[in-house]
């Protein structure tokens, strides 16, 4: 599935290359060799080093994982936005961003294990995230059995098909105008188990409050 604005149908797809040199030139900020970042993450090299080059998506936990370890923003790694304090030194000034997001210019980002989210501010705000998020079919918020938590709170809206929630052992499914709130500590793992895509609107904050943000945990 691919995501479309409104205007005219256009099709706006990620540049996974920018992703990947952003994410090198981090790393290398940081002074870590690719092999270093690996062993912190529990991956294989190759796989940052396919991530680098734009040829691997990564998932939502390798994802968080990589801006935990780069003491990085969300926003720095995908779309290539300052922290507001960096920006306004960059800028010499207190201008503030449109408060008004448009359909059309909304940054977004296709993950592995079929997710994609689109950023529904005009500006990053540290330790808010209100998104836009589409489940394709069989697409989920972590691969096979494995669960995700991190600090916060979070809260979700479905606008369109069949979500399941699993939050600890407690298992719910989500209709079309359902919504969800959750403590992020807590495991979950959220999955389309529908036959079309799953439309829904998510707010979490204070994801960025821990040292660690996400871990995965074994079902």
């Amino acid at each position: 599935m691919t995501v479309r604005t409104r205007d005219a149908g256009r099709v706006f797809e990620p540049d996974y290359s920018e992703v990947g040199e952003r994410l090198r030139a981090l790393r290398r900020e940081r002074k870590l060799s690719l092999r270093a970042l690996a062993e912190r993450l529990g991956v294989s090299p190759s796989l940052i080093s396919q991530i680098e080059r734009g040829r691997a998506r990564p998932s939502v936990s390798t994802l968080f994982a990589i801006v935990t370890e780069l003491d990085a923003s969300l926003d720095e790694l995908l779309f290539n936005d300052a922290r507001p304090s960096q920006a306004a030194a960059q800028a010499g000034t207190d201008a503030r961003p449109s408060p008004v997001q448009d359909a059309a210019s909304r940054h977004h980002i296709r993950l592995a294990s079929g997710v994609v989210w689109e950023r529904l501010t005009t500006a990053p705000h540290p330790g808010v995230e209100f998104l836009f998020v589409v489940y394709d079919v069989g697409g989920s918020s972590s691969p096979g059995d494995t669960y995700q938590s991190h600090s916060g709170y979070e809260w979700g809206y479905v606008i369109s098909g069949v979500l399941e929630v699993t939050i600890g052992f407690d298992r719910y499914v989500l209709q079309p105008g359902d919504a969800v709130s959750l403590e992020s500590s807590v495991p979950h793992r959220l999955a389309n188990i529908g036959d079309t895509p799953v439309h829904a609107i998510w707010f979490v904050l204070g994801r960025d409050a821990d040292p660690r943000l996400l871990e995965e945990h074994p079902r």
